[in-house]
C-alpha cells in the first residue's frame, strides 16, 4: 500500500512540475545513475555549481563531483558567471510539482537565484502531497518547522510588463530529478 501511495505522489509531482514548465525525470537511487542524469543535464554547462546536500547521501553524488566541471568552492568571478546548478531538496510537493530547497548552505541561495539553470535532486520517500504537508510531522517529522527554505514552482517567470518571460528573477529552467 505504501508503494502504491509514493508512486501516485511521485506520478502526481511530475505531471505537477511539468505543468508549472519545470522539466522533471526520475532516475534510481544510486551514484551510477544519478551520475548520469547529472552528466545529461549539465552536458551544454562549461562549469556546474554544486553545493553539498542537507538531506540526501552525500556518496550519491561522489561521481558527479570527479568531474572536473564541478565548482564547490567558487570565486567570485565564477560564481557571476556560471550558467547552472545542482543542489538537493528537503521535499517535494505533489500537488504543485514544488521542490523545497533549503537555504542555509553557502551555494544554496545562489544556485537557486543567480544560475540560468537549477538542477534540484529530491528523494521520492519526501514527495508530500499538498504544501501544508511540508510542516507536518506525519509527513517530514517537523523538517519544515526547523530550516530556512524556498518554495520553487518551474523556473522563474514573470508577466508584470508584458508577456510571460521566463528568466528574469533566477533561473529560467529548473531541471528536477526524482530518485526513487
Amino acid at each position: 500500500m505504501l508503494d502504491d501511495t509514493v508512486n501516485g505522489l511521485v506520478a502526481q509531482f511530475l505531471e505537477s512540475a511539468h505543468a508549472a514548465a519545470a522539466t522533471a525525470e526520475t532516475v534510481g537511487r544510486n551514484a551510477e545513475d544519478l551520475n548520469a542524469s547529472l552528466l545529461l543535464a549539465t552536458a551544454d554547462d562549461t562549469f556546474v555549481l554544486f553545493s553539498q546536500p542537507d538531506d540526501l547521501d552525500p556518496m550519491l553524488f561522489h561521481l558527479f563531483l570527479q568531474n572536473p566541471r564541478v565548482i564547490t568552492s567558487p570565486t567570485k568571478e565564477q560564481l557571476s558567471s556560471v550558467e547552472a546548478g545542482v543542489t538537493d531538496a528537503f521535499c517535494g510537493i505533489a500537488s504543485t510539482g514544488s521542490v523545497c530547497v533549503s537555504i542555509t548552505k553557502s551555494l544554496t541561495s545562489p544556485i537557486s537565484i543567480l544560475t540560468r539553470k537549477h538542477i534540484v535532486v529530491v528523494d521520492s520517500d519526501t514527495i508530500v502531497p499538498r504544501p501544508r504537508d511540508v510542516f507536518s510531522e506525519i509527513y517530514l517529522g517537523g523538517k519544515g518547522l526547523s530550516r530556512s527554505f524556498s518554495f520553487i514552482t518551474g523556473p522563474s517567470a514573470t508577466a508584470d510588463m508584458g508577456p510571460l518571460v521566463r528568466g528574469v528573477h533566477g533561473p529560467g529552467k529548473l531541471h528536477i530529478i526524482v530518485l526513487l
